[in-house]
Parts: structure tokens; C-alpha cells; sequence
């Protein structure tokens, strides 16, 4: 590890770690909100019961991550997930469930969802969770964990030997990116083009897959292997 990375590091550990809450069970968000009020390194920047009152406030825009409920009246936690990608391309979102659905799991992490956690979850993991998803981690109780490498074992693509081809080195490259949930701009910098080069090559991996967006983009990469799925 380099010195600027090491730097990096050790002021992501120093930082305090602003959240945003949204789920719909009282009784669980208190309890969040406890843990995460506990705690020295974290700031509770705004709890909501729905994804549309949490929109329609400032928090999302003040805060580096959201815990959100997947099963949300209203707008689902999934919709939430490409919401706040979409318009806050650099917040971190860490879902939460009562039951570990793998289609489920499998959307959230496609929309851009860096972790995912049942809801036994303890207090003591829950701020491990959350400081490892702040610092650039992907974290996942063990049973999700399980639940997304059987998903992703059994996606059959008998042409996938084929298809690896579909996308050149420079466009998966950029792919897996979008993947990670950067935004443009940061896109660029790693991949060393401007902008208007990224938005090219983008309108290229769109044409090839055959998709509108982001999230679809992304999806179909990940279920025809062209790129590798989240770590």
C-alpha cells in the first residue's frame, strides 16, 4: 500500500460516518438508531419509515450512507437503491431484510448496493457492517453471503464463452466501474479519458447488451459474465 493510500485509509477510520435510516418497523429503527447514536464515529443525519418522506428531505444529499429496509411500503428498497444511485452516484447503501430472497439480493446489488445484512444482525456487527462498507468493504452476514455465490453459480449462460467478446477490454473495464456505483467523473479519471469519452464508450456497452440504463447495463454484464460480480 502506498503512502497516499495508507492516508486515505487511516482518514476514512477517523471520519465521522454520517447515516441515514429508512425502514418501515419502529420498533427496529429505534433500535438502529440507538446503536448508531451510541456510537462516537457515527452521525444520524435523518430515520425515516419510507423511502418518499426520506427523498423528499436534504438528508440523502448531507449523508455518506444509507441503511435501508429492502420490504418498504410505497417505493421498495430496491427503487430506493437505483433513486439514490442515480442522483447520488458516491452515497453508500447497505440493505437490510428479514428474509435472505436471493432474487432479492440479486437486484439490490445490480442497482448498487455495496452490502447486505438480515436483520438478526447484532449491534456489534451492525457498526462493523457499516464501517466496513464506509471504508470500501462490501460487507454480508453469512447466510446472504452464501445465498449471492449460489445465485451467481447457477446463472446459465450457455453461450458465455462467446459472449465474453461482446464487450472489448476498454468498455468492461469502464463497466465494472458503473458497477461500483462511481459516477462519471471518477469513471474518467481511473480509465484516463474525458468525459465525453466515457458517455462514447458507455452508448457502445449499451448498443452491445442492449439496454437503456445504468442498472441494466450492469445486470446483464453481470448475468452474462462479461464483468465480475460485486466482492
Amino acid at each position: 500500500m502506498n503512502n497516499t493510500a495508507k492516508q486515505q485509509k487511516i482518514s476514512n477510520e477517523n471520519s465521522i460516518i454520517k447515516i441515514v435510516i429508512v425502514e418501515d418497523n419502529r420498533f427496529i429503527r429505534i433500535g438502529w438508531e440507538a446503536v448508531i447514536q451510541a456510537n462516537k464515529n457515527f452521525s444520524l443525519i435523518g430515520s425515516f419509515s419510507d423511502c418518499e418522506t426520506a427523498f423528499k428531505s436534504d438528508a440523502p444529499q448531507k449523508t455518506d450512507l444509507v441503511l435501508m429496509d429492502i420490504g418498504l411500503p410505497g417505493m421498495s428498497g430496491i427503487e430506493g437503491v437505483k433513486y439514490l444511485k442515480e442522483k447520488y452516484p458516491n452515497i453508500i447503501i447497505v440493505m437490510c431484510t428479514v428474509h435472505d430472497d436471493s432474487e432479492e439480493i440479486f437486484q439490490a446489488i445490480c442497482a448498487g448496493a455495496v452490502g447486505y445484512l438480515t436483520k438478526k444482525t447484532s449491534p456489534e456487527e451492525l457498526i462493523k457492517a457499516l464501517t466496513e462498507a464506509y471504508n470500501g468493504g462490501s460487507p454480508m452476514t453469512p447466510s446472504v453471503a452464501r445465498k449471492v455465490i449460489s445465485s451467481f453459480q447457477n446463472i446459465k449462460d450457455s453461450n458465455s464463452d462467446n459472449k465474453t467478446s461482446e464487450l472489448n477490454e476498454r468498455e468492461q473495464q469502464i463497466l465494472n466501474l458503473m458497477a461500483q456505483g462511481k459516477s462519471y467523473n471518477t469513471i474518467a479519471d481511473e480509465v484516463c479519458l474525458s468525459v465525453d469519452g466515457v458517455y462514447y464508450h458507455i452508448r457502445h456497452i449499451y448498443e452491445k447488451l442492449q439496454v437503456h440504463s445504468r442498472a441494466e447495463a450492469v445486470a446483464e454484464g453481470i448475468k452474462k459474465r462479461l464483468i465480475a460480480p460485486p466482492k
